[in-house]
């Protein structure tokens, strides 16, 4: 565990330290600090692009201060300009409610919320926003805005230069709400830190601003990078769309993959942001990458760890028994959803239950009725040559039938051509 002199060493040994304000690093180290960071719900589930911000708040914890996760259900109905080139489409409260109690449940799988001396919270900021006198916020926190500012934060900027689009009052006045939380959390939580991603620098440093000018108090910000991939593609996105948190919205299969397909180039930094491996793991899995690369042992080590903690041991379990599968391993213990969504991509065709009661469905015809194989003879040739695998077990005799028995939970028979060339066939009726 990093001690609180040592924090920020931490982040700067790991990447993930972009800029603070003046004076953060010795407030962080003197004493015990209350520090936070804010999560947007306008999903029902944080993304992957959010474990750098998580993670920053594990090693606070960590080090001694205690965390807080801040929760947007206020702000999200207003949504953050920065980074957007379009207005958000807006939550109501009730679906920014049901987000929010979402994002707690996937928090408490990196956070601890149960130790006594500096246990994680989570706070909503609906709680403070959703009756906050319109007036009374008008005159005592506007005041303190210059809107020359506002419009020279780089996200207003951009929008209002843009003659189409614009801006509307609604999003110009996220700066303040955001702000207002950075003193509500100070004056009830003794909150005086407020961490992100570097593109919420101008919020942060505005909040800041404010507690000084309504307490007459210092708060501090600090920023972690944006992550970028090697390949150009945005950190967190796949062909498939975007890799969730939510096991509902991402199996846990689907979650590994994306950390063991990780770029050679990446893998490396992505355990220093992700993991809590120490220096001495992180260099010897480095070592291995550059002696034996196509053995992907710090990718591994990298999917093992981050799935482990968000979908704990079964679900760890449950993926690289998938991932066998998907590279020629058996397929026992796979359920029928399993296959479904292990081999989603591939190939596929359907054959009526009733072909495959009773004496079944020849093979070879099987074969050729879905199309693996071209005829007849290329089916025989296939089985013959050993290259033809049922449920990934090698098939070897030309009269092989198969029925219901060899099925994978009464949907699914898994057909492999050679190494690679999978094809599901799916049982209707």
């Amino acid at each position: 565990m990093a001690s609180r002199q040592l924090v920020l060493e931490e982040f700067r040994s790991r990447g993930l330290l972009q800029d603070m304000t003046e004076g953060a690093e010795e407030h962080l180290s003197e004493e015990p600090r209350t520090v936070y960071i804010g999560f947007d719900p306008t999903g029902s589930s944080l993304h992957i692009g959010s474990l750098l911000p998580v993670m920053c708040l594990v090693h606070a914890q960590r080090a001694g201060h205690t965390p807080i996760a801040l929760v947007g259900g206020g702000t999200g109905l207003i949504g953050d300009p920065s980074g957007k080139t379009s207005e958000r489409q807006l939550l109501n409260k009730e679906t920014a409610g049901e987000n929010a109690e979402g994002i707690r449940t996937q928090l408490e799988h990196f956070l601890d919320f149960s130790v006594k001396s500096n246990a994680a919270r989570i706070r909503n900021n609906l709680d403070w926003l959703g009756g906050l006198p319109l007036v009374d916020f008008l005159r005592d926190i506007g005041k303190h805005f210059s809107v020359n500012q506002l419009l020279a934060k780089e996200s207003v900027k951009r929008r209002v230069s843009d003659e189409e689009m614009g801006i509307s009052f609604t999003e110009f006045s996220y700066a303040l709400l955001q702000s207002y939380d950075f003193l509500e959390l100070y004056r009830t939580e003794g909150c005086t830190v407020q961490m992100g991603g570097s593109d919420q620098w101008g919020n942060i440093t505005a909040g800041i601003d404010l507690v000084r000018r309504d307490e007459g108090q210092r708060a501090y910000g600090v920023v972690c990078p944006l992550i970028t991939q090697a390949s150009g593609t945005k950190f967190g996105k796949t062909e498939e769309g975007t890799i969730w948190l939510d096991p509902e919205m991402t199996s846990p299969f689907r979650f590994y993959q994306y950390w063991i397909n990780v770029d050679d180039t990446d893998v490396i930094r992505y355990l220093k942001y992700f993991t809590l491996f120490e220096p001495g793991q992180i260099e010897e899995l480095s070592h291995s990458l550059k002696a034996e690369p196509q053995a992907r042992a710090a990718q591994r080590a990298l999917a093992d760890d981050v799935t482990r903690r968000l979908h704990g041991e079964a679900g760890v379990t449950k993926a690289q028994e998938a991932t066998r599968a998907l590279f020629g391993g058996g397929v026992e213990g796979l359920s029928a959803d399993d296959v479904a969504d292990i081999f989603a991509e591939v190939p596929s065709s359907e054959i009526a239950k009733q072909k495959l009661d009773g004496e079944g469905e020849s093979l070879v015809d099987l074969l050729t009725e879905s199309n693996v194989s071209s005829s007849k003879g290329e089916a025989r040739r296939s089985i013959e040559g050993g290259g033809l695998y049922v449920n990934n077990v090698r098939v070897s005799e030309v009269s092989r039938t198969l029925t219901m028995d060899d099925s994978i939970g009464g949907r699914f028979i898994l057909i492999r051509k050679g190494k690679k060339h999978y094809h599901l066939v799916a049982i209707r009726g």
